[in-house]
């Protein structure tokens, strides 16, 4: 039987060490494409990946000897992960490992919208001192709704805990998940109480499109709105209308529904959001620190080296 892993993206060297250590072979070939990945895919016991390409029913079904895909990161939307259960193939990822990465990126954005750090910046480096204009909100007393209280949102509701902040958390699939860092609420609860709304959820089927004009027009006051999700959660043009009527005061996107140029050129709501002031834009780096990075790698292989009995039967 082959004991083979193919890593076919950048992954930090730790997995590699790791899982060299479990008596597997690794194969570390980050620039590989798609087309040669399913021709040697059969040699492999598991495919280590980050978001470089879909693992769909093509790269599956190529995997004739595949027990294990391996996921780099915290979400699974690159992963047919249902086909590959079907199939008896074990899928694994990592949320722990940038966990605290999200969380300090998703505050540091909030704290400068509340703060107009931007324009304040961009003001003073032109000549223009305007303390007035620039005059911030606090964020103590504020009622902050995490959704999905899964790993990035717990740690989102830990990191608030030293501000004095009111932390509500909605989760569509957990109950009774209470803790010292956040109260459970209803969805009805949610959009009574929240001033600041922050998305940590998968994108599905059922939350693609979730923030749209519908959703937006139930809460009761003005939100401050975060997302270091997924893009597609959230629909674009119903925020920039939101900005526009008032319903949002700011939004903190690491994520959109389109990513990188120059396709983000092409879509009709890019140019709004880009000259908003209420906006602050970040290229899906939440995630992405130096740190990060080889956590990541660290959580993957000690999953891996859980799942070993599995694997060698």
């Amino acid at each position: 039987m082959t004991k083979k892993i193919l890593i076919a993206d950048h992954l930090h060297p730790s997995f590699k060490q790791e899982v060299e250590k479990l008596g597997l072979q690794c194969d570390d070939v980050p620039e590989i494409s798609r087309e040669e990945t399913l021709k040697i895919l059969p040699e492999y016991l598991g495919i280590a990946i980050r978001t470089k390409f879909q693992i769909d029913r093509e790269v599956i079904d190529a995997g004739s000897n595949l027990k294990v895909i391996a996921r780099a990161g915290a979400g699974m939307d690159n992963v047919d992960e249902e086909y590959a259960k079907s199939k008896g193939i074990y899928c694994i990822n990592a949320p722990e490992g940038n966990r605290d990465a999200v969380a300090e990126h998703m505050i540091g954005m909030l704290l400068s919208l509340l703060n107009n750090l931007r324009n304040a910046d961009m003001e003073v480096r032109n000549g223009i001192w305007n303390r007035e204009g620039n005059r911030g909100w606090e964020l103590k007393g504020r009622t902050v709704a995490v959704i999905g209280y899964g790993n990035n949102g717990q740690m989102m509701a830990q990191k608030l805990s030293g501000f004095g902040v009111k932390v509500i958390a909605y989760d569509k699939y957990k109950t009774g998940f209470s803790d010292s860092f956040a109260t459970e609420v209803s969805m009805e609860e949610v959009v009574k109480q929240a001033d600041i709304i922050s998305f940590h959820i998968p994108l599905t089927n059922e939350t693609r499109q979730l923030v749209n004009e519908e959703y937006l027009f139930h809460f009761r006051k003005p939100v401050i709105l975060l997302n270091a999700s997924r893009g597609e959660v959230v629909n674009t043009n119903a925020v920039l209308a939101a900005l526009r009527s008032g319903k949002i005061t700011a939004a903190g996107l690491d994520v959109l529904e389109i990513e990188k140029f120059p396709a983000l050129y092409q879509q009709s709501w890019f140019n709004e959001l880009r000259e908003s002031q209420k906006v602050l834009l970040s290229p899906h780096i939440a995630g992405w620190t130096h740190e990060s990075y080889r956590k990541i790698s660290e959580v993957l292989a000690e999953k891996l080296a859980a799942l070993m009995p599995a694997l060698m039967d």
